[in-house]
């Protein structure tokens, strides 16, 4: 049986209308799809970093890159720009030359995200009561690629930040949705693995539910989670 992780009162979610999904790290399994071809580029370098340390400098720089993306404000580069300028920055800091050729080799992964294992079954369960939508720092083109060919989950409509051009958490994103959607943001439940994607939803009245796979800290902010849960199953039963 699924564990519910909470220390609160089990929040009320009689008003929810809409559950908006992270993609990344929520939805897809970006360690468990991308280790494996980052362990095979390494190794065809010699590279003295394991394929899990460098997924742990690579997720990490790319949040860096998408913050900067959007204070500096020069334009929205685009999520797989963001993710392609943190390879080039931890290539170059493990003394890997970061070539064209290694920069591609190294992001054909990003083609193969798979979701983890339990997420179709928790959708299906919750679609009857639910709108399922995705809200995503991803691209478009690569959104519908990935909803529709890794996932293969018919959402009630996938939303893409390019729409503001701004990443998450930016305030306008999670309001934009919920207008998107004709809903008041307090209809709308941010659902994510992502503590700062939480808290940027509170902050702007969504209700928050933290998929928490790795039992990591949370903000040490006030717009703490409604609900906090291991994984999707675990989801399903707290939310219906």
């Amino acid at each position: 049986m699924a564990i519910i992780l909470t220390t609160t009162i089990m929040a009320n979610f009689s008003e929810t209308k809409a559950l908006t999904f992270d993609l990344f790290g929520t939805i897809l399994d970006l360690g468990g799809s991308l280790t494996p071809f980052i362990d095979a580029s390494l190794k065809n370098r010699d590279a003295d970093v394991s394929a899990d340390e460098f997924w742990a400098q690579w997720r990490y720089r790319q949040r860096i890159e998408q913050y900067q993306d959007t204070i500096v404000m020069l334009g929205h580069s685009g999520y797989l720009e963001t993710v392609r300028r943190a390879l080039h920055y931890v290539l170059r800091a493990n003394g890997i030359d970061a070539v064209p050729d290694t920069v591609t080799e190294f992001m054909r992964g990003w083609r193969s995200l798979s979701p983890f294992p339990e997420v179709l079954s928790a959708l299906a369960k919750m679609q009857s009561r639910y709108q399922l939508v995705v809200l995503s720092n991803g691209d478009p083109s690569f959104l519908e690629y990935l909803v529709t060919e890794r996932v293969a989950w018919d959402f009630d409509d996938v939303i893409s930040v390019t729409s503001v051009g701004a990443f998450k958490p930016h305030p306008a994103v999670y309001r934009a949705a919920a207008g998107k959607l004709g809903l008041e943001v307090g209809e709308c439940v941010m659902v994510s693995a992502n503590s700062f994607d939480i808290m940027g939803a509170r902050a702007c009245g969504f209700r928050g539910a933290f998929v928490n796979r790795y039992e990591l800290p949370y903000e040490d902010t006030p717009y703490q989670p409604d609900v906090t849960v291991n994984d999707f199953t675990a989801l399903a039963e707290a939310l219906l």
